[in-house]
């Protein structure tokens, strides 16, 4: 089916729901398309991997709370929330994978952690509770229902209550077109920071941008 003939209908962005989505960008492996309300780049169902694919990918990470590195890396995002969050909260890891290394990093700072994997971590009780902080590294850009899932996790969130996201951001079509993060095939939304201001406002929130991929959007 050729773009043109593709109903819009069909491609109701993942995020906001709405049906105005226009081709972005393709490659070999997939088309991406591009929201023209929220402004997220998603890719179509068709192209999304199988369950246990996308399993298997995950499968080959070999993070724990040992690898300095890997602190490091979640340091960008850790860092920031410290500074903005007083001692003893209640905070929440989002997609915490097989080796959950950020909520021992907070543990550590003397907060209270839950966490939660849909692969490895499926403590559904989490979504009975309310949290002050809850953090999310490198978990959206695999979300299929991003609005369903976000949606939950400000519903989980006290007032004030901080939301900490890392993920890359789209710049604009150049440098997406050799943009290493849409080589993984796992990765099926891709946020801007117009998007992120799209969400501020929807769900009355401050938004703040700190480095190239942390973002930080407080409840009010």
């Amino acid at each position: 089916m050729s773009h043109n003939q593709q109903s819009f209908s069909s491609l109701a962005c993942p995020l906001c729901l709405e049906a105005h989505s226009k081709i972005y960008f393709e490659d070999k492996h997939r088309e991406y398309w591009q929201c023209q309300h929220c402004h997220l780049v998603f890719v179509p169902k068709q192209f999304w991997l199988s369950s246990s694919d996308e399993k298997a990918l995950y499968d080959l990470h070999d993070n724990n709370p040992q690898d300095l590195g890997y602190r490091r890396f979640l340091s960008r995002l850790s860092t920031p929330m410290f500074d903005l969050l007083p001692e003893t909260r209640r905070g929440l890891d989002f997609g915490c994978g097989p080796g959950p290394t950020l909520s021992v990093m907070f543990e550590e700072q003397g907060h209270t952690m839950d966490v939660y994997d849909l692969f490895y971590y499926q403590n559904r009780s989490v979504f009975e509770r309310s949290y002050d902080f809850i953090c999310t590294t490198e978990v959206v850009e695999h979300l299929q229902s991003p609005q369903k899932e976000i949606d939950r996790l400000f519903n989980l969130l006290r007032p004030t209550g901080l939301l900490g996201i890392m993920t890359k951001l789209v710049i604009d079509k150049s440098a997406f077109a050799r943009w290493h993060y849409i080589q993984d095939l796992s990765h099926i939304c891709f946020f801007s920071q117009d998007t992120f201001r799209f969400l501020a406002t929807k769900y009355h929130a401050e938004v703040q941008f700190i480095g190239n991929d942390v973002i930080i959007l407080r409840k009010n």
